[in-house]
């Protein structure tokens, strides 16, 4: 039998590093039995909420020292934090309002607007050219540590609602599993791929890559699936209770924020991977 001793460093992170995952398994775990014992803790939509504000704090603090790394005058490292912070913010801020307001609920009339495909699409069909082509962005990734855009995602472990709302029997399984298998497996990978890319070896740099590559996918079967199920105009499968909650608030801000922010990220960490080379 092979030993951690004949595998490379990138992938089998240090023994003290496994030791996180003793906590953050029996955590996720504790967490889905939770809500699942209190759903008036998901429907209240807080978890979402507090999750995404962690996430968007984050995001502010880690840009703002990475642009603090740049050769860029004071005044352009401003003029990009608030750019990016600011669009993030009004971002979350209209989205969390139109779900409030009953503006994603599902409708299958052809005339209907698709706000919630829409939701999903767009932000990823405008944000990601403009931040993947940025010389700015590209500036900032370069001096970053390619472990940060990996394990901020170890927030994917909420992902975990949807197992719970199908234990209950609110969310069909065709969807929820799935989804909710796909994201606790995404955020809890996050740890060990950002602990193997820290490790700077080129076994890491692709143990990070194929991360990535991973949760998009998680994301393709996910979306694919609560749209051909969730009632509406894309709808293929009707099963015996409503997919996604139909479009209504709380659970529709995981597709409609959640899901485009996710991908975004997954596009930024992998083009700084692709232009970062081991150490």
């Amino acid at each position: 039998m092979m030993s951690t001793a004949h595998v490379p460093a990138g992938i089998v992170p240090p023994r003290p590093a496994w030791r996180i995952m003793l906590w953050i398994v029996p955590l996720t775990a504790l967490w889905i039995a939770l809500i699942y014992w209190q759903p008036v803790i998901p429907d209240s939509g807080v978890p979402t909420t507090a999750h995404q504000l962690m996430a968007h704090a984050f995001i502010a603090v880690g840009l703002w020292l990475g642009l603090e790394s740049t050769d860029l005058t004071p005044d352009q490292r401003r003029a990009t934090w608030l750019a990016i912070m600011g669009t993030d913010t009004l971002w979350f801020a209209v989205v969390w309002s139109a779900a409030i307001n009953g503006v994603f609920h599902l409708d299958a009339s052809p005339r209907s607007v698709p706000w919630l495909p829409l939701a999903i699409f767009l932000p990823v069909m405008i944000g990601a050219p403009l931040l993947l082509l940025s010389k700015r962005v590209g500036q900032v990734l370069d001096v970053m540590p390619a472990s940060w855009l990996v394990a901020l995602q170890l927030y994917r472990v909420f992902g975990g609602w949807a197992l719970a709302a199908w234990l209950r029997g609110v969310l069909p399984g065709v969807f929820a599993l799935p989804a909710g298998i796909g994201d606790v497996l995404t955020g809890l990978s996050a740890v060990l791929a950002a602990i193997a890319v820290a490790s700077g070896t080129a076994q890491g740099r692709r143990a990070a890559i194929a991360w990535n590559l991973f949760g998009l996918a998680d994301f393709a079967v996910a979306l694919t699936l609560g749209l051909i199920t969730s009632p509406g105009r894309f709808q293929l499968i009707v099963p015996n209770v409503p997919g996604i909650g139909a479009g209504a608030y709380p659970d529709v801000l995981t597709p409609a924020f959640v899901v485009p922010g996710s991908i975004l990220l997954h596009a930024l960490s992998l083009r700084q991977l692709i232009r970062r080379r081991a150490g």
